[in-house]
Parts: structure tokens; sequence; C-alpha cells
């Protein structure tokens, strides 16, 4: 029984460190794609997405930010995480397609890892309950 209140602990923990790690990554890159800042702009259209995606998509990454932290709503949790993984899963495809190097695909990369962590290790309250 101790172990498995340890291992339940250290889950906690692995989630919390992930999913912290992953929103602020998840709301820092929805600001400089609301404020359109120039860099991200060139790198947008580099991948051949129109600007005004921008917009939409950092509007719904810190919509899904808020409903990953908040209690409660597990079927939007499971949505904003599908929302994560498809936008970052899709953008390490857009930079392999444009043959960019792995320095500018690595934060997709990273921040697709970080879903993927922060998903499998969220708690059983954060989880769809299938009956």
């Amino acid at each position: 029984m101790e172990t498995q209140n340890k291992s339940q602990k250290r889950n906690k923990i692995i989630y919390w460190v992930f999913t912290l790690w992953m929103s602020l990554g998840m709301v820092s890159t929805a600001i400089v794609q609301l404020m359109k800042n120039k860099d991200e702009l060139t790198n947008f259209t580099h991948l051949g997405y129109p600007s005004y995606l921008m917009t939409i998509i950092g509007v719904w990454k810190i919509l899904g930010v808020i409903t990953v932290l908040i209690p409660k709503f597990p079927l939007l949790k499971e949505w904003a995480y599908a929302g994560f993984f498809f936008v970052m899963s899709g953008a390490v495809i857009s930079h392999i397609t444009v043959n960019d190097p792995f320095s500018k695909t690595f934060p997709a990369v990273l921040l697709l890892v970080l879903v993927i962590i922060s998903w499998y290790f969220r708690p059983a309250d954060r989880k769809l309950s299938v009956n």
C-alpha cells in the first residue's frame, strides 16, 4: 500500500511539473502568435500558413491551457490535449516538410513531448471515466 501511495505521489509530481512546463510553453507561444511577432510571422509564412491562422491557434492555445489547469471538465481536457497534440505534431511535420534544421524543429518536438507526458500522467480525476 505504501508503494502505491509513493507511486501516486510520484505520478502527481510528474504530472504537475510537465503540465506547468507545457502550459508555460503554450501560453508563451500563444502570446508571440497573438502579437504577430515579426520572427514568428516569418517562421509561420515560411511553413506555408496564412498569418491569420496565428490568431486562431494563439487563442485556442490559451483556452486549452485554461481547460487543462482548471479542475473538472474531463471531456474538455481531452479535447484540449487532442488540440495540443494536433497543433504540435502538425508543427513538427511542417518543419520537417520544409527541411528546417532540427534547431527550428526542436521547440515543437519539445512541446509535443510535454503534451504527451502531461496527458499520460494526468490524475484519475482529470480523466474521462469509462463505465
